[in-house]
Order: structure tokens, then sequence, then C-alpha cells
């Protein structure tokens, strides 16, 4: 794994697309050059043809030493996908997010859709044989110019975007984007974009205090939005997401977020040892984790970065075959919040989303039938859906710092995970209930294991 080396320097105007009315007014971006070092280091189809950009105005940013510039809460998830691969009309029907604003080029095509704070920003290619989309067919993103579909990019507000990007480049990361402000009538934003070190996953830095409008400048409002009343879909914002990493990968790439983003090291269980990670061995799972909790952040605001890699040697598993299918490390999967994960569940698998099926030996382990009714819910049930129910031990809420919930006894949460969402095994999502458990469960960890292992090899 290595950040890719990209040019850096000022972002091209972009192109606009002329709508009925046949003009177009692009927004005007005016981009910084590289910065000095720091001294301390929101349903896609062909219908959707956005009219005329609002005129934008064009203003440099600004020095910005004077604060911290801290990461919040992901404010969209990127996805990239071919040409006609229509993986938004899916995200739309399927999975009930509402697009919400569309920017497109002659090329490229950005939708953006919101499901309670978590925005999906679609970019398909409109045409063929366009591998390589110049910068300007992408706002607030870049191309990784990928073969096949892939979430590839993590936008996090912050309260700072020249200071990260000085303090970013000053600890040897490429900034292929550098800070950047985009603006319309609503307002301005400030973004720039940063190559990560895993694999094609670059983060968007964006500062949108300053805006008023309903998504970003540059992109055209999509009005008359369905109503989620009464849809029975529960998904309040994103929280976590998870990357796949080479063997060896997993502990540089957190140590890369500690350094670079400022991320805090969140343990997973309460036997993890610091310098090891939470190691899963046994019964056919081979596996290491590393989890980061977002810095200056609650746990219910807040977002966990989990870095896996495999630790197999009985061949091939789903890790492996992410990396060889994704052709490098990514993004495997990212948690979605419900606070009712039951109704919602029932709700998407009525739309049509398929869900992995865990082992029916999770159900009836020992204990776990009574560990399901002491949390309050219904083994039966939880088993005729496929969810996956763990508690937190009393007694061992230390562990998690800070982070432990203060409820007693019965903290506990709920997490199902859906079928692959691409042609490719190599991108699903995952459904989580907490009910005061900050971490994931080390039976849940392996139940999923086990139930994508056999997907993976039916599918073979």
């Amino acid at each position: 794994m290595g950040s890719r080396g990209v040019r850096l320097g000022a972002v091209p105007l972009p192109q606009g697309r002329s709508g009925a009315g046949g003009r177009s007014a692009a927004p005007v971006l005016a981009g910084r050059g590289p910065c000095k070092a720091a001294r301390d280091g929101g349903e896609s189809s062909s219908r959707f043809h956005p009219p005329n950009l609002p005129r934008a105005h064009r203003r440099r940013t600004g020095g910005g030493h004077g604060m911290a510039a801290s990461l919040s809460r992901p404010f969209f998830i990127s996805l990239h996908v071919p040409y006609r691969q229509g993986w938004a009309q899916d995200l739309a029907n399927t999975f009930r997010f509402h697009p919400v604003a569309v920017r497109e080029t002659p090329w490229v095509r950005q939708l953006a859709l919101r499901r309670g704070s978590a925005v999906f920003l679609i970019n398909e290619r409109l045409a063929p044989g366009r591998t390589g989309a110049s910068s300007h067919d992408f706002l607030y993103d870049v191309d990784p110019q990928p073969a096949l579909g892939t979430a590839s990019n993590v936008c996090f507000e912050v309260d700072d975007v020249p200071l990260l990007c000085e303090r970013l480049q000053s600890r040897g990361c490429s900034v292929p984007v550098p800070p950047t402000e985009v603006g319309d009538d609503g307002g301005s934003v400030t973004y720039g974009v940063a190559s990560s070190i895993v694999g094609n996953v670059s983060h968007t830095l964006l500062d949108r205090s300053r805006y008023r409008g309903p998504f970003l400048p540059g992109f055209q409002p999509i009005k008359r939005v369905p109503s989620t009343t009464g849809d029975r879909i529960d998904i309040t914002h994103f929280d976590h997401i998870t990357y796949v990493c080479p063997r060896g990968g997993a502990r540089t790439a957190l140590d890369w977020y500690q350094r670079c983003f400022g991320f805090h090291r969140f343990f997973l269980n309460p036997q993890e040892r610091p310098a090891e990670g939470y190691v899963l061995g046994g019964q056919g799972v081979g596996m290491l984790l590393l989890a980061l909790q977002s810095a200056q952040s609650t746990p219910a605001h807040g977002c966990k970065l989990v870095f896996a890699e495999s630790l197999s040697e009985d061949g091939t598993n789903q890790v492996d075959t992410f990396l060889e299918q994704h052709g490098g490390a990514g993004i495997q999967h990212v948690g979605l919040h419900t606070t009712d994960i039951v109704t919602t569940t029932r709700a998407l698998q009525q739309w049509g989303a398929r869900f992995f099926t865990p082992p029916t030996a999770y159900y009836s382990q020992g204990g776990k039938a009574e560990e399901i009714r002491g949390a309050g819910q219904d083994p039966h049930l939880l088993a005729e859906l496929g969810i996956l129910l763990d508690t937190t031990v009393p007694g061992d809420k230390g562990w998690t710092g800070a982070h432990a919930p203060e409820s007693p006894s019965q903290e506990y949460l709920m997490q199902i995970f859906t079928h692959p969402i691409f042609s490719e095994e190599t991108f699903f999502l995952e459904l989580i209930d907490r009910r005061g458990a900050p971490g994931f469960g080390e039976g849940n960890i392996r139940a999923l294991w086990k139930a994508v292992q056999v997907y993976m090899d039916r599918q073979q």
C-alpha cells in the first residue's frame, strides 16, 4: 500500500451541461497551489438533467492558521460505477435512498442520494471508453478510474480545510485537489481532496459552514423528493467504514490515520492487545482487525474506521477475494446506523434487499438464546430475519474508556449484512442498531465470516 502520487495544482473550471434553456453556468472554483508546510503538522435515471446552474462566485481561500482542523462525521461517501451499471437506481429503489441533487458534465453524472444524514454520491459515466475523465468532471472528488464499482471516497467535514491540507502535506501526504472554494446563491464551501494510504481511497475535506443550499454548490436540487414517512425504514447516519488491507497493511493504515487525521485507537475487544490488535483464529477464521474512532466527537456523532486483513493459512477467504476482485485494498463495507433494525430489515426485504444468512448454529449455540432474551429481544424473530446480537459483558465496560455507555448491564448491539452490492464481491452494506454497545462483538464477527464464506463458496 502507498499513497498515490498525484500532481498538485489548481482545479480546472468545470464544464456545465446545458438544461432546457440551452445555457449553462458552471460554478467557478478558486484553487490554491501546493500548500506550504505547516509548522506542526447529500435515484438515478436518464431523465435527471440539471437545468442552468446558478452563477457561482469566486473567492480565494484564506490561510487558515487560527483553529484546529478537526474531523466530524462523514458528510458523504462516493461510489464510482462504470458505464451503464445503474447502481444508483438500485440504491434508490431497493434501499430507499432519495435523490436530492444532481450534476452533469458531458461525460459524468454525479447524483447525491440521502437517507437521514447518510449521503451517497454516485459517480456514473455517461459514455463508454472514457476511463480517464479529467479532474473537472468530478466536483468534490477525484477519479479512481475504476474498472468495476468501488466505494472510493469518504468526505469528512472539517473546520479548517487549508490548515489540514498543509498539515497533511507536511506529513508527506498527497493532496491532488488543494483547498478550493466553490459558491452559488446559497453561499460557499471550501474543500480539498487528500489521497489515503489505503488503495484507491481518497478523502474530501469539506467546510460547508457558510453554505445554506440543499446540498453543495454546482449541484442542481432535485425537487419533489419522496417523503420517507410511513416506509418503515429507519437509517440515521454512517456508523462505521471497514477497509480491507493486504497482509501487513492494517497496522500501516491505522498508524497513518492516527498520524495524519488524529483518529484515536478503539479496542474491539477487552482481550485485544494494543501491539497485536484483535486477532480471530480457529474454526476456519483467520483475521486481524484494528479500529479507530474519529477524534473530538461523541460516540453517537463520530465515525469508526475498521481495518481488516487476512491471517488465514487455509486458502483464499473473503478478505483475499476482495483484494483480488477489487484490484487492491479499499472499502469493503459501510455500516448504516438504525434505531429499529427489525422493522427496517423487514421493510428493506420487501423492497428486494437481500441479506446474508448466519449459520443456524449461531442462534442455538451455548447461551445465545438466553443472551438475546436477556437483551429484551426475541431469538426466533432474529433468527427468522438473520439479525445478529451481541451484548457487552458486565464488568468489561472499562475497556472502552470514554466510549463506555452509562446504562447498567444490558448494553448490546444488533447487526445484519447485505449481499454484495456490485456485480463483484467487493462492497456491501450493513445495518447496525446500537443499544449502548460501542464495539462489534466477537461472535458476530465470526458469524458474519462464516455466512460470507458460505455465500462465496456457493457462488464459485
